[in-house]
């Protein structure tokens, strides 16, 4: 089984707004999260869509979808997120163990709320990647020199820039192993760790490429929304 968790669990903060979750801001004719949702449920891919929000959004989620893509309320649920995006992770995987007959083979697709233009490409090609190799991450080379700096005053390095790439989302896995590695995590592990490939890379498990875009942005501050109407309009 294929299932895809949509991770919308972000705030406003750094879009100016602290009181609304930046994925609720409007798009063109309707939420962020809206024109997300779409990408998802019209892929046909997934037995199961699922969006996780902060709990005091999961009504008005709810409602919003009802209102703005009522041919997919039966198609997708809502839940309350975690704490941090490892926590709203793991609410997905036991939501879906819950709901359905999740055997070994299933595979979780998730994807950040805030990125509206991911491609069918983009989510065929992280299914089969996920199937082939166990993980996969999107990315896009970088195409800026990378700084590294550990005092944050100074230079420390200055990676091979041929070497690096952009991570973007989806991040895909067979869902029981991703639950095996989250769980595996010591407190301080967590801490510092925020991001499921990076659990993986640190377990030592191995997490292939999946080719990103850059169209598949992500908004957090109130220019990426600007640059965002401009890719719509286009």
């Amino acid at each position: 089984m294929q299932f895809a968790a949509i991770l919308a669990g972000g705030s406003g903060v750094r879009m100016g707004n602290p009181n609304k979750p930046k994925q609720f801001f409007f798009l063109g004719d309707k939420p962020i999260l809206v024109h997300t949702l779409e990408k998802f449920c019209a892929s046909g891919c997934f037995d199961a869509v699922l969006v996780l929000t902060p709990a005091t959004w999961v009504q008005q989620t709810k409602d919003i979808i009802a209102r703005h893509c009522p041919q997919y309320v039966d198609a997708v649920s809502v839940i309350a997120g975690g704490a941090e995006r490892n926590d709203t992770i793991m609410n997905a995987i036991r939501y879906f163990e819950e709901q359905y007959q999740v055997d070994d083979g299933a595979i979780i697709v998730t994807h950040d709320a805030v990125r509206p233009f991911v491609s069918l490409r983009i989510i065929e090609e992280n299914i089969a990647s996920a199937l082939a190799h166990g993980a996969c991450d999107t990315v896009v080379p970088a195409t800026d020199t990378i700084v590294e700096s550990l005092d944050g005053e100074a230079i420390s390095a200055i990676p091979n820039r041929s070497a690096l790439y952009q991570g973007q989302t989806p991040q895909s896995f067979r869902m029981q192993t991703l639950k095996e590695v989250l769980l595996s995590l010591a407190p301080e592990e967590k801490a510092i760790l925020t991001d499921a490939c990076k659990a993986y890379v640190l377990r030592g498990k191995t997490v292939a490429l999946v080719r990103g875009d850059v169209e598949n942005m992500k908004i957090t501050y109130p220019q990426d929304l600007r640059i965002a109407e401009a890719l719509l309009e286009a």
